[in-house]
């Protein structure tokens, strides 16, 4: 029987499979062999780039506990979506891996043992997410779009998020490394966004359950595993003052593109609420202090020189 209310037009058959193989035949892993991670002993990160790297390497390295929230819906009986997503999770857990060596540079825990500590601080709600899930998926045939729109948000997010870490830290090799992590999100970005828009363009259920979702539900990424408060000092971080701002206000008119989704502001309004709650406490060992205002300046004078 078929899900689908009587006045809805059924999802077009698919995304373009010569698409989703070419996705798969260049999925690899995050290429660092040549990063000199070494430089960071010379030149270290300054305490906010280090925070913010702590965040994006345990957000990273939670992929996994994300997909296994994903196919427990509907996502599982797309070849397409469950091709791309095999992908998306081996990338992502390289980029964490990528980014745990840049904290181990600085002598931070990193990896495996870091990834572990975090799951045993989760909430007991996170043991009922795949429940929550699956439920959703049998009450509704739109959820999936619900998934493929708010990963692409996500992803522009993410992308955004490590572009504002590298012209903030100034750190070259950083640089790199960042550039490269983008490069492959870029993808994942191409693939959430088309599968959104094929799902929202052919639903009015699809386009009003995507919108109340993300207005109601949607937060930075990682705000459903980090303290809040650190979720408020890593956005206030990235997206504070002009170019921060500028740069959440991109992803706010990508968001505006897909179907149902426009004036949304999603992002915008998620760092407002983040600087109010970083400037309304005190921030644990998070301020740019002179030390550490020095190495940026270093970072950039090395950048400049490179």
């Amino acid at each position: 029987m078929s899900h689908l209310h009587p006045t809805e037009r059924p999802a077009p058959p698919g995304p373009d499979p010569g698409r989703t193989d070419l996705l798969v035949r260049r999925s690899a892993r995050l290429a660092v062999d040549d990063i000199d991670f070494g430089a960071f002993a010379a030149c270290p990160l300054d305490a906010d780039a280090l925070r913010c790297l702590r965040y994006m390497h345990d957000v990273e390295s939670h992929t996994i506990c994300y997909l296994r929230d994903l196919l427990v819906t509907a996502a599982h009986r797309d070849p397409h979506v469950t091709a791309f997503l095999a992908c998306w999770s081996y990338e992502e857990h390289w980029h964490g891996d990528a980014i745990g060596r840049v904290l181990a540079a600085h002598g931070e825990a990193a990896g495996t043992s870091r990834a572990a500590a975090l799951r045993l601080t989760l909430p007991r709600r996170d043991r009922l997410r795949p429940l929550l899930f699956s439920l959703g998926s049998a009450l509704s045939p739109h959820v999936v779009a619900v998934h493929m729109a708010w990963g692409a948000v996500n992803e522009w997010t993410t992308q955004a998020g490590y572009g504002r870490l590298a012209a903030r830290a100034g750190h070259p090799v950083l640089a790199e490394l960042l550039r490269r992590i983008m490069k492959q999100e870029g993808r994942h970005i191409d693939f959430y966004t088309a599968e959104a828009c094929r799902r929202l363009d052919a639903s009015a259920g699809a386009r009003r359950l995507c919108r109340v979702a993300l207005q109601r539900a949607w937060g930075p990424v990682g705000s459903g595993i980090m303290p809040a408060q650190e979720v408020a000092i890593v956005a206030r971080y990235l997206f504070g003052g002009d170019a921060g701002r500028a740069a959440a206000c991109r992803v706010d008119r990508q968001i505006d593109r897909m179907s149902g989704l426009q004036g949304l502001h999603l992002v915008e309004r998620a760092v407002g609420a983040a600087s109010r709650r970083a400037r309304s406490r005190p921030v644990p060992a998070a301020g740019l202090s002179d030390r550490a205002s020095g190495r940026a300046s270093r970072n950039r004078a090395m950048a400049a020189s490179s």
